[in-house]
């Protein structure tokens, strides 16, 4: 039985529990706000951005809303609720000059390694699926952010657009698709990898890779947290202290979120969905296709399942994935335990986790067809998106795991959240984050969240605003609102991160 090490010592201001997208942009903005502030980072992997953050477990898409449809709910009178596609649209543009930020100080010192430009495209077919995108996109041309976005219904505009997914197509069937060509291709596993490595070389600051965190409980004595970590290379254990602790072990949050006992964390539980893509091998078709294509979610599909046809850059390379392919799995990591599920289940979040399977039955269906999918079933799926697709140039890549939020709710009694959410302590000295997308494209304004939350005296300083503004020039502003500053960052923005840029009109003409 290993032995665990006692400390009674102070320990780092910061502690970091998981080393990916979101406690990267925490360590890297704390850094930023207040140098001298010291940082401790666990991950039980051994090295950093291998769950979520991974480029080949992420969908990778900069996801500011131009092509998700899911982002745009058609109301129950037919109209379109475009709101939350705003706020992804403001959020992402907030990432966007954060990173500029970084690389103008030489801490990214290589933008195209992780972001770079590919049109975004919404495709639907059928007269009910035309008339919602032709609202949606009338709806969406109501804010700037989303000027420049084309639509078309002309079969052969689209087969510019997409060549791959028009050829051989039924020239009866109605189609149409909007293009934004300021979308984004994000490879958050090599900007999470970035901004880690450079935060290592900061003074302070420590990573500890195959480090888990098997248990953790208010310090009596010194304040703040204690941790019990175990080093998996020899199993032996010690306890860590800490004034402040994050929780962005993606799926892995929840349970240490649970151990941590503060109020605020009962009622939440879990719901494990999986995923699969086909990757394509064959690189004519892979050059053909220069877009990132999304089309409806099935009935029943969460939202992370909505089908897309995706160009993608990874390592370099122009990569074509399809999917995803949503599955079923009890583990909350790719690289976690059957029992991660059972073992989350507790008294306090019985009742929402009950309630909520008994709300998304239709889910749960979705779900066990998806699991019993043949090779043929996921090839009839991809001619949806690519009529001439053959099997034998595509392999199936099992992405990663994402952990829907389920919480309590007076009305339903419990509810499945499709997002992110940050839990934290009343006292501000614990956060978790919990969920999935959008996540990591909108890291840097749930970091914004979470200091208002957790550092409310440090926020409130001349110094900490002064340079939060520095960082993130919209900061403190509702940038939809503001076409003027909008259109002035984004052009500063794409400039810095070597994007296409794009001319505005007022879309009065």
């Amino acid at each position: 039985m290993a032995k665990t090490k006692k400390t009674s010592k102070k320990g780092p201001d910061v502690i970091l529990i998981g080393a990916g997208i979101m406690s990267a942009t925490l360590g890297v903005m704390l850094k930023e706000l207040q140098p001298d502030i010291t940082i401790e980072i666990y991950e039980r992997l051994d090295s950093a951005a291998a769950e979520s953050s991974d480029a080949w477990n992420n969908a990778g898409t900069g996801h500011s809303a131009f092509c998700e449809l899911n982002y745009t709910p058609e109301r129950e009178d037919g109209t379109i609720d475009a709101s939350k596609a705003v706020k992804i649209a403001e959020s992402f543009e907030q990432s966007k000059q954060f990173w500029s930020y970084l690389v103008e100080q030489g801490f990214l010192s290589d933008a195209p390694n992780f972001i770079r430009s590919i049109p975004h495209m919404s495709f639907v077919w059928d007269q009910d699926n035309v008339a919602y995108l032709q609202k949606r996109y009338d709806a969406l041309q109501q804010n700037y952010l989303f000027h420049g976005m084309q639509y078309s219904e002309d079969p052969s505009q689209l087969a510019e657009w997409m060549p791959i997914v028009m050829e051989n197509r039924d020239p009866a069937q109605p189609v149409a698709a909007t293009k934004m060509d300021i979308g984004t291709d994000v490879n958050f596993g090599a900007l999470t990898r970035c901004m880690f490595a450079q935060l290592q070389k900061m003074d302070g600051v420590t990573m500890h890779f195959g480090y888990d965190v098997r248990d953790l409980w208010r310090s009596k004595t010194l304040g703040g947290w204690k941790l019990k970590v175990e080093n998996l290379a020899d199993g032996e254990t010690r306890e860590v202290q800490t004034n402040f602790l994050f929780i962005g072990a993606g799926g892995g949050s929840l349970r240490l979120l649970e151990k941590s006992d503060i109020p605020e964390s009962r009622g939440y539980g879990g719901f494990p969905v999986s995923g699969q893509w086909l990757r394509c091998t064959n690189r004519a078709i892979i050059e053909r296709h220069h877009a990132k294509v999304y089309g409806k979610a099935s009935v029943g599909a969460p939202p992370m399942s909505v089908p897309h046809l995706d160009t993608r850059m990874i390592e370099g390379k122009q990569e074509l994935l399809f999917g995803p392919y949503a599955g079923f799995s009890t583990k909350f990591l790719k690289s976690g335990s059957y029992l991660d599920l059972p073992k989350s289940i507790q008294l306090s979040n019985m009742a929402p986790m009950l309630m909520a399977g008994l709300h998304n039955i239709s889910l749960t269906k979705y779900l066990i067809q998806q699991v019993m999918q043949s090779p043929e079933d996921r090839l009839e799926a991809l001619r949806e998106y690519f009529p001439n697709a053959e099997m034998n140039d595509w392999e199936l890549e099992i992405a990663g795991q994402r952990v829907q939020v389920i919480k309590k709710d007076e009305e339903e009694g419990g509810v499945l959240e499709f997002g992110t959410e940050v839990v934290s302590a009343a006292d501000g000295s614990i956060a978790a984050l919990l969920g999935a997308s959008p996540g990591a494209s909108t890291a840097v304004s749930i970091m914004l969240d979470l200091l208002k939350r957790c550092f409310p005296e440090q926020l409130s300083t001349d110094a900490w605003q002064h340079k939060l503004k520095a960082m993130i020039p919209s900061y403190g502003q509702v940038l939809g609102n503001n076409p003027e500053l909008g259109q002035e960052l984004r052009k500063q923005t794409s400039e810095v991160l070597g994007l296409d840029t794009f001319e505005y009109t007022t879309n009065e003409e």
